[in-house]
């Protein structure tokens, strides 16, 4: 790839070196796929290991199983916190240094997600361990699952660090447009964690038998191994970021933090939307559930493509806007939106056309296709409101614009779950009314970031305006 270079110094504000110039000139939706491809391969590799994982521990038993499930929901919470709240902070902001040319500013910020790594890693473990078993408590858990639980979750959350880590890492590569070795890392992180998990869970060969709790060591071996790759690799020669310790700058934290704090709002807002929504559904029985939760999975199953695109988004809106550019920054935001919109309607409205050859992958039990027919008939045909307020969000994040974005989460939650639970419990509401409000909270979310985006372009270019034109009194 074509790649423009300087040797400028921190304070000039020419193009940081290793600049693709796709990011800045030429066709936009090939750069954009080309950043999107390698982060959509390892969450699918990634989703590929924690199904195996899954199918490894099913073999210890239900209690086993069910305990491993109510840690799975708070792992995940940290996760897409840790990538998409956070990360998209660290992202959006090395990104800008980049276009900018602030080379001093970039390198810096790399230390800095290393600090913000630390902390909030070191949270999550102290939150975890004390809290735990009250949690876990709260969510059903009891006897051996509760027990089971708190083997895997004090084993996983004691790498926390290392976890969060490797997503602030990786998301400063992604700011700068390198996206193949944070991908290259994981990928071989999960040819690694593969064997090696039911290797410590079930004691192969000279290990020993760990039961659950290698699951967990397996996850905690495969973070800090990535966790030293990624800072091996920012201390090379060939990194376009350098990772060295620099004196703390509380203007670089607010770079990171007024995004990525609100953007992790986001992020628990969806975590809760879902719990809500599946209790409301839970109040139709054990069919409502079974048929939501298969139905529900295909929800899921666009996260990775969604995420691909959307950290995509970041970088090349964050480049053009710290370049000044900004008419292609909008133009990003909007040519990213249209492709998250198209490949998730069409998901949608092939789902509800034919929701058994989605459903029947799951059950032929006819109720339970019943309830999820009903979810994907009414909820399914608004994917696409979902994928392009998704890719808004994502571009917000690269201009620091994230509260409406975040109201806009907000307003879906309040109607999904709010709404929705009030319908169901007081209003006596069936299931396809609960589904139909699910529906209008997406087409709300979708249209509220919409506008925003409309009202950040004009804002932008009215700065600019001012910029440029003589004041009239001079």
């Amino acid at each position: 790839m074509a790649e423009l270079s300087s040797t400028a110094s921190p304070g000039e504000t020419t193009p940081l070196r290793k600049v693709p110039v796709a990011l800045l000139a030429g066709p936009i939706v090939p750069a954009m796929l080309r950043l999107a491809l390698p982060t959509v391969v390892v969450l699918v590799a990634q989703t590929f290991v924690g199904v195996a994982e899954t199918y490894f521990v099913s073999s210890l038993g239900t209690e086993v199983l069910a305990g491993v499930a109510l840690v799975f929901p708070v792992l995940m919470l940290m996760q897409m916190t840790s990538n998409g709240g956070l990360g998209g902070g660290v992202a959006s902001a090395v990104a800008r240094a980049q276009g900018a040319g602030r080379r001093a500013d970039a390198n810096a910020l790399v230390w800095h997600s290393v600090v913000v790594a630390g902390v909030f890693g070191a949270v999550f473990t102290v939150a975890m361990i004390l809290g735990g078993p009250a949690l876990y408590r709260a969510m059903g858990g009891g006897g051996q699952t509760l027990s089971t639980a708190l083997t895997y979750s004090n084993m996983v959350f004691a790498g926390s660090v290392p976890i969060w880590i490797v997503a602030l890492l990786s998301a400063t590569l992604r700011g700068v447009g390198e996206v193949r070795i944070p991908a290259l890392i994981t990928l071989a992180g999960a040819g690694i964690l593969l064997p090696l998990s039911p290797v410590l869970i079930f004691g192969w060969g000279p290990f020993p038998r760990l039961g659950v709790a290698g699951a967990g060591v397996a996850i905690v071996v495969y973070y800090a191994l990535a966790a030293l790759l990624l800072i091996g690799y920012l201390r090379s020669t060939r990194s376009p970021l350098r990772l060295s310790v620099v004196r703390l700058d509380a203007r670089l934290f607010k770079d990171i933090l007024g995004v990525g704090l609100l953007s992790a709002v986001g992020t628990v807002q969806v975590n809760l939307t879902v719990a809500i929504v599946t209790a409301a559904v839970g109040r139709f029985g054990a069919d409502a559930i079974a048929g939501y939760g298969i139905a529900s999975r295909l929800d899921y199953v666009q996260i990775p493509l969604l995420f691909g695109l959307g950290t995509a988004i970041v970088t090349m809106v964050g480049v053009n806007l710290g370049a000044g550019q900004t008419d292609r920054a909008l133009r990003i935001a909007w040519i990213g939106a249209a492709i998250a919109f198209s490949f998730t309607e069409l998901i949608g409205l092939a789902a509800a056309t034919f929701p058994n050859v989605w459903l029947g992958l799951f059950s032929d039990d006819p109720q339970v296709l019943s309830r999820g027919e009903s979810y994907l008939r009414n909820v399914a045909p608004v994917y696409g409101a979902i994928g392009a307020g998704m890719a808004l969000y994502f571009a917000s994040q690269a201009t620091k614009r994230v509260l409406w974005p975040v109201l806009a989460g907000t307003a879906r939650m309040i109607i999904a779950a709010g709404v929705g639970w009030w319908a169901v419990t007081r209003l006596g509401a069936d299931l396809p009314s609960l589904f139909q409000i699910v529906a209008l909270a997406a087409a709300v979310f979708c249209a509220i970031t919409v506008s925003a985006t409309f009202a950040s372009g004009r804002a932008h270019r009215s700065a600019i305006r001012s910029a440029v034109q003589p004041d009239p009194a001079e």
